[in-house]
């Protein structure tokens, strides 16, 4: 399997299904049909680095930004990771503006198209946003959990469209509320309704268990999103921090049925577009973490594989985006049946973290 064309392709789709989205606001029509131009050049430049460098540049990064946030989830991991903590209680250090501005600006030039932004709680951080809605070659989806848009962050996607925020949900109010507190679910429709009343482009990213993928994918449950003016949903595998919750994380049986549920609802929700982390890893070879798809970016600069395997032995800050990629760690794991290693739920890494341990 060419894995670059692989995905080069899957973008040109989610492009296109954006584009038709989108048709009826001019404003989001015309920022969508640029930004397909832009994923092409991403690509060729993608491509050109392979070619004359021998760097393979993942079209994918994901970047945790926020070192606090005003929400304690159950499960975080963020929180597990030492990522994230209360506001004034984090236990990581921080890069600045500046620092993030070189690595969004570096990870366009080398032909990256998206980077998710996360943390912590990212809308904590506008003086991060706002220097990515700089990089305007990149798409920056925004996992937020919804609480802290306003009218000024509303009018900040507004005029930042290459900002597209993604609320996360985990259900509806009694699956919701139980992970995140009383009264997130309604405060994440009210931000719902905020932005689709601006005609803005955004979406929901929820976090699948063996207990909750039948609601979440369910018909009545989306005909919801859809009249809220959701258009993006991200489907996360539960990945188990504490053992006594291990029987939530998908099995092989609940990602192949998980696989066929999304692509039932792709068929029937014409208007909606569907992506499903880390979803039947054997359909393209193993695990696409470490630079493979992707890597993940700690908010203290720390190339790691992903974010729920936090090793590095690289900083970002100080290499580059360009050096990161080819650290001996990121290589070890591409190289080893790490990609390949069967596991249940969410992340190969994570459930193979002592081997990844051993690398380093």
């Amino acid at each position: 399997m060419d894995l670059g064309a692989y995905m080069a392709e899957s973008i040109r789709n989610i492009m296109a299904k954006a584009y038709l989205n989108v048709l009826g606001n001019p404003r989001e029509a015309r920022f969508v049909a640029r930004m397909q131009r832009t994923m092409g050049k991403a690509e060729r430049r993608r491509k050109a680095h392979l070619e004359k460098e021998g760097v393979t540049v993942p079209p994918f990064l994901i970047a945790s930004i926020a070192t606090t946030c005003n929400l304690q989830c159950k499960g975080c991991y963020a929180r597990k990771n030492g990522i994230a903590g209360n506001p004034g209680q984090s236990e990581k250090a921080s890069l600045t503006p500046e620092q993030w501005g070189n690595i969004f600006n570096e990870a366009a030039e080398l032909g990256v198209s998206f980077c998710l932004l996360a943390g912590g709680e990212p809308l904590t951080r506008r003086d991060l946003l706002e220097r990515a809605a700089q990089v305007d070659d990149i798409i920056f989806p925004v996992f937020t959990n919804g609480t802290l848009i306003g009218a000024t962050y509303t009018e900040f996607f507004k005029n930042n469209l290459n900002m597209v925020p993604v609320i996360s949900l985990e259900g509806e109010l009694a699956a919701t509320d139980n992970r995140r507190g009383n009264g997130v679910f309604q405060r994440a429709l009210l931000s719902m309704e905020m932005l689709h009343a601006e005609k803005l482009f955004f979406g929901t990213s929820i976090t699948v268990t063996t207990e909750n993928y039948h609601d979440v994918t369910s018909e009545a449950f989306l005909n919801h999103l859809v009249s809220l003016g959701c258009r993006l949903v991200f489907y996360v595998e539960y990945v188990p921090f504490d053992e006594s919750t291990s029987h939530l994380a998908f099995g092989d049986e609940h990602v192949a049925e998980m696989e066929q549920i999304v692509e039932q609802r792709r068929q029937q929700f014409k208007e909606m577009i569907f992506l499903s982390f880390p979803g039947d890893e054997k359909a393209l070879d193993g695990c696409m973490a470490a630079g493979r798809g992707f890597f993940h970016i700690g908010p203290d600069g720390a190339a790691e594989p992903c974010p729920f395997s936090p090793f590095s032995d690289s900083n970002v800050a100080q290499t580059g985006l360009r050096q990161a990629l080819q650290s001996p760690l990121f290589r070890k794991i591409r190289d080893a049946r790490a990609l390949g290693w069967e596991h249940t739920g969410g992340c190969t890494l994570y459930e193979h973290r002592d081997e990844i341990s051993n690398m380093l």
